[in-house]
């Protein structure tokens, strides 16, 4: 709950305190549960070093307790920071590792939370039917299981798809149903990606204010929450909307925050933005520091 909220020092305290008391106990699957949950703490704060270590142990402590459902749950944290790395193949492997476990135990929730993610691999790579396909069957499960915090996710993973094979249409309503369940939930951190797929959609649209309005609200939520991820996103789409706009030094300079961010949390959105701001400089459009 404190993850779904914004809380996200309060959940690393909670996790850690968790850990303590369980291995007080000697409970090896509480430590590893709450070691996984720490590792889900750490990927929302972007801190992917420390996020992947946690998830690799509770992946070995629940390998060496026999508890298949625990090691689902860590390879699809460890596959999602695998992704965020530019790890791809090690995230394809987490994930169907992760998926051929759920499928062993039956368990329908856990396939759709890792179907989702690997639909996300998925569109990264360039495989956009693949990727609406498996968006697709999660929502249809997180649906039947009356999960709300799920559909949001995969709406927005599915509306970024349509933005790219261009169905512009079924984007906005993918982005719009998302943030509604999100701010129905509270849900802050999940708020700022829908704002920002908003933007970016309004952005390909050409619409350069309504673009830059939904970015700053989504970065206004995210400096709330510490969420880097989100604000550098949102930076980078508030920057490339001053550009579209005729706005050369204003975009510059706010795409420059953007890639600060993405360096210091090793996003791998550094080098799209670093190479606009070298084009920016080839142009003679961007102001000398």
């Amino acid at each position: 709950m404190q993850i779904m909220t914004g809380g996200f020092a309060a959940a690393t305290a909670t996790s850690q305190q968790a850990l303590a008391l369980y291995h007080d106990l000697g409970d090896q699957a509480g430590q590893a549960e709450a070691i996984s949950n720490l590792g889900f703490a750490r990927y929302v704060t972007d801190d992917y070093q420390a996020a992947a270590a946690c998830h690799q142990q509770a992946l070995e402590l629940f390998r060496g307790l026999g508890h298949r459902h625990g090691q689902a749950e860590a390879l699809n944290g460890l596959g999602i920071v695998q992704r965020l790395t530019g790890d791809y193949p090690a995230a394809a492997a987490s994930f169907r590792q992760g998926q051929t476990l759920t499928c062993d135990l039956g368990d329908r929730f856990q396939q759709a939370v890792v179907l989702n993610e690997l639909g996300v691999l998925q569109r990264l790579t360039g495989d956009y039917s693949a990727a609406a396909t498996s968006h697709q069957h999660a929502l249809e499960q997180f649906s039947d299981f009356g999960d709300r915090n799920g559909q949001s996710h995969a709406l927005n993973n599915l509306g970024l798809v349509q933005q790219l094979t261009g169905d512009q249409k079924a984007a906005a309503a993918s982005h719009q149903q998302a943030l509604r369940l999100s701010h129905d939930l509270g849900q802050r951190h999940e708020q700022a990606e829908e704002l920002n797929s908003l933007g970016e959609l309004s952005s390909r649209s050409a619409d350069s204010q309504q673009a830059r309005d939904y970015h700053s609200q989504a970065l206004a939520i995210a400096r709330e929450i510490g969420a880097p991820l989100e604000q550098a996103r949102a930076l980078e789409g508030i920057g490339r909307s001053y550009l579209q706009y005729g706005h050369a030094r204003k975009g510059t300079n706010v795409l420059r925050q953007a890639l600060a961010i993405c360096r210091r949390i090793g996003a791998l959105a550094a080098q799209r933005v670093q190479e606009t701001l070298l084009q920016l400089r080839h142009d003679n459009l961007a102001p000398e520091r």
